[in-house]
């Protein structure tokens, strides 16, 4: 064998290796095509419509309140016709929005050996204006709607009657304008606040000692009771009924046992209530009831029998 014969000879084998090599890999490409078979497209179109379905079949037990009360009072009710608003609004915005976001990652998704860019559309004048124009027109409407409806909560109309209501740990004290009548209780206690169905009733709210919370879930009402600080505000009870309202301010050890209930009479009745626990209220029994006598106040132990002058 020559020089030249066998400096050849590597290159050869290396040829016939590479054809080899190619000729192994090539059918291990063809041989497995990308398919989708029809049970896997099924499976994602119930996947799809499932992912749809979800929101409306965990919420639909709220429809249509969206989880709030209707309202037992009439600014109550404005409240709950406002939380319905801007519900609506917001499952319109995100299910429009997560609607849009499946449509395009459904119809724009990668697809086998295609490697064109969808058309894009950042620069569509008139498409940008509607979606920056539609947001703020839906924010003006919200924050109009918000403010009207705020402006009956606030409002202090001329009162038929008057109620002064003071918070303490942890209890409650009510005394009527005008009248000897005082109802107090504390923890365990769970006193009432009598008032009218239909008339608009003052509430004059105060605290004692510390930051307190009078919430009536029923009414979609909740203010702080604060030391110093008069809250004014009026109901107009629309339902008569007995409703269940506690504080929500964290003021203590006996905080989860602050509870209260008001009790809606019709006017008649009202008047007739009033009128019995004044005439049974001695002028020395409401000075101590409003003075709120020290056992009724920062009890230590929440196991005081229930005290009240007149029948609550």
């Amino acid at each position: 064998m020559g020089f030249k014969e066998a400096s050849q000879l590597p290159h050869a084998a290396s040829e016939s290796l590479r054809s080899s090599f190619v000729e192994t890999v090539t059918p291990l490409a063809d041989s497995t095509p990308e398919t989708t078979t029809p049970q896997k497209g099924r499976s994602a179109r119930r996947a799809l419509l499932l992912a749809l379905a979800a929101p409306v079949l965990l919420t639909g037990c709220q429809l249509p309140s969206f989880g709030a009360y209707q309202g037992a009072t009439k600014t109550a009710n404005d409240t709950y016709k406002l939380w319905q608003g801007f519900s609506v609004a917001a499952v319109i915005i995100g299910g429009g929005t997560f609607l849009l976001i499946v449509w395009a990652a459904i119809r724009y998704r990668a697809k086998a050996k295609d490697t064109t860019i969808p058309k894009q559309t950042q620069y569509n004048i008139p498409l940008e204006i509607i979606y920056t124009i539609l947001p703020i027109i839906v924010v003006i409407g919200l924050f109009g709607a918000t403010i009207v409806v705020e402006n009956k909560v606030v409002a202090n109309p001329t009162p038929q009657a008057t109620i002064n209501v003071s918070a303490f740990q942890w209890g409650w004290k009510f005394n009527y304008g005008g009248h000897k009548a005082v109802v107090v209780g504390q923890t365990t206690q769970t006193p009432t606040m009598v008032m009218p169905a239909g008339q608009d009733v003052r509430i004059n709210l105060r605290s004692l000692d510390v930051v307190h919370g009078f919430y009536v879930p029923e009414f979609n009402f909740s203010r702080f009771a604060q030391p110093g600080l008069l809250n004014t505000f009026t109901f107009n009870v629309t339902k008569p009924g007995i409703y269940t309202g506690q504080c929500t301010q964290l003021c203590g050890l006996y905080h989860s046992l602050m509870y209260f209930k008001v009790q809606v009479l019709p006017v008649d009745q009202y008047k007739a209530w009033l009128a019995k626990t004044d005439a049974a209220t001695s002028a020395a029994a409401a000075i101590s009831a409003r003075a709120a006598v020290a056992g009724q106040i920062n009890p230590r132990v929440p196991t005081n029998r229930a005290q009240s002058n007149g029948a609550n």
